[in-house]
This record gives structure tokens, C-alpha cells and sequence, in this order.
């Protein structure tokens, strides 16, 4: 009797040891932005299973280009940036991220519409204010440290680009720094100083928030951004005029994205 049992239980307990092993937790894509505009387009083309409602945002779960996603809108600027991409991490299994949505552009040879995939990310507005004005650093406040500077994933970089080329073609995809601040810019003289000081090639209010907490949580980053405005005298008209076409533009490039990504 004891000699049939045996086996019976070595079979049984492999049987549950392997149900548990391919029953894991699922992993997904976490797709994040600032406005609602910047993942319209996404959600309108994904198969959203579930929303949950966690902290104040809502996290679209689904699949999108038959890859598992989770899609959110955080809320503009730095703080929010933060609230939302941390609360993505902590309550789901992401595997990498990728920041879609629209930008100031910052080059005399970038056009509206253009498109910047960032390679690193700075907080611009992170410094001292002293009576001479504003001096850029970060750190401690007696050394005057230089602010961080955060890096996108190479390979994530590398497929933004090369899904960025496919949409738009050469002439209007650029690849370089995105400096973060939390102020709409729409000033030439604080555009040359952003291409002076950090050789930026565009500025938006929550790049470098998702990013700190990404290298924090060591999840892959992308960020992908269109311009909606040249940051000048023009941007919020020009904003009014291409922000949402702006922002479904980056939402094409994700999705070139998540068809080549396994």
C-alpha cells in the first residue's frame, strides 16, 4: 500500500509545484504621461480590461498591440510625475516604462510636430536663488553640488528612435537631453539659456521625476516626446493649435514601440 502511494504523491506534489510555477504574477508595460490628451489615442486603441483607481490616478490595465499594458495619466509637473510613477511601480509588476506626451522645442533646426527621444533627463529649475538670481545646482546647499543628471535605457533609446524614424522619417526625429522644470516655458531668452547651459534639445514639466524613480526602482525608461511649441513668445498659441495632434503623434510611436517589443 505504501509502496502505490508513493508515487501518487510524488506526482501530486510535482503537479502543484508546476501549477504554481506557470501561474505567475503578470508582468507588464507600464505607459505613463501627464494629460489626459497624451493617452487618448492609446486607450482608444487598447483592450482595457480593468481600471483601478489607486491614490487619486487611474491605471488603465489591458493589452495594447497584444502586449500587457498599464496605461496613465499622473498630472502635470514634477510632484505629480513622482506620485504617479511611484504608485505604478509599487502596485503593479512592471518590467520597463515608457513616457509618451508633447514638449517645448528648443533647436533653431527643430520644427512643431518634430520629435525628441530623450537620452538623459536634468531638473533645470534645480538650484539656488540668491540675490545675483538664479545659479543651477542641487545637493547640499552649502557645497553647491551639481544637480543629477538620469539616463534612459539604452536599448529602450535606441527602439524609440528607430520607431520614431519609421513615422516620421529622418528629418524630423532628434535624439538627446530633455530638461525637466515645473514651468510651462515660453521664453527665447530661457530657451538659450537651456541650450547653453545643458545643450537640451527640449523641455517639458516630468521627465526627470519619472526617471529619478525609475533608476530608483532599476526599471528601463524611455521617454518620447513631440513638439507641440518652440518654448518662445508663440508656445501657447502654438500649443492651443498642436497639442493634441502633438500628443497622438508620440502615442503612434509607442505603439511602433510595443510591436517590436517582446
Amino acid at each position: 500500500m505504501k509502496k502505490r502511494f508513493l508515487p501518487f504523491l510524488l506526482f501530486s506534489l510535482f503537479a502543484v509545484s508546476s501549477c504554481g510555477a506557470s501561474s505567475g504574477k503578470q508582468t507588464y508595460i507600464g505607459i505613463i504621461s501627464a494629460m489626459d490628451n497624451e493617452i487618448q489615442l492609446l486607450l482608444k486603441e487598447a483592450n482595457i480590461k480593468e481600471e483601478k483607481d489607486i491614490a487619486g490616478i487611474t491605471y488603465h490595465i489591458g493589452t495594447l498591440k497584444d502586449k500587457p499594458v498599464i496605461i496613465s495619466r499622473s498630472g502635470i509637473g514634477k510632484v505629480n510625475a513622482s506620485s504617479g510613477i511611484t504608485t505604478l511601480l509599487n502596485s503593479f509588476d512592471i518590467s520597463k516604462v515608457l513616457f509618451t506626451g508633447v514638449a517645448g522645442g528648443l533647436r533653431d533646426n527643430e520644427e512643431v510636430l518634430d520629435v525628441v527621444v530623450g537620452t538623459e533627463v536634468v531638473e533645470h529649475d534645480y538650484g539656488f536663488i540668491t540675490n545675483d538670481g538664479f545659479e543651477w545646482g542641487g545637493g547640499d546647499p552649502g557645497k553647491k553640488e551639481p544637480g543629477e543628471y538620469y539616463e534612459c535605457d539604452k536599448d529602450l533609446v535606441d527602439l524609440a528612435y528607430s520607431s520614431a524614424l519609421s513615422v516620421m522619417g529622418e528629418d524630423h526625429v532628434f535624439k538627446g537631453l530633455i530638461a525637466t522644470g515645473d514651468q510651462f516655458i515660453a521664453s527665447s531668452e530661457y530657451v538659450e539659456w537651456l541650450t547653453k547651459e545643458f545643450d537640451a534639445y527640449a523641455c517639458e514639466m516630468e521627465g526627470a521625476s519619472v526617471a529619478k524613480v525609475c533608476k530608483n526602482y532599476n526599471k528601463p525608461l524611455a521617454i518620447l516626446r513631440t513638439l507641440s511649441d518652440k518654448a518662445d513668445g508663440n508656445a501657447h498659441d502654438s500649443y492651443a493649435d498642436f497639442g493634441d495632434r502633438a500628443a497622438d503623434q508620440s502615442s503612434k510611436i509607442v505603439m511602433k514601440m510595443l510591436e517590436s517589443l517582446n
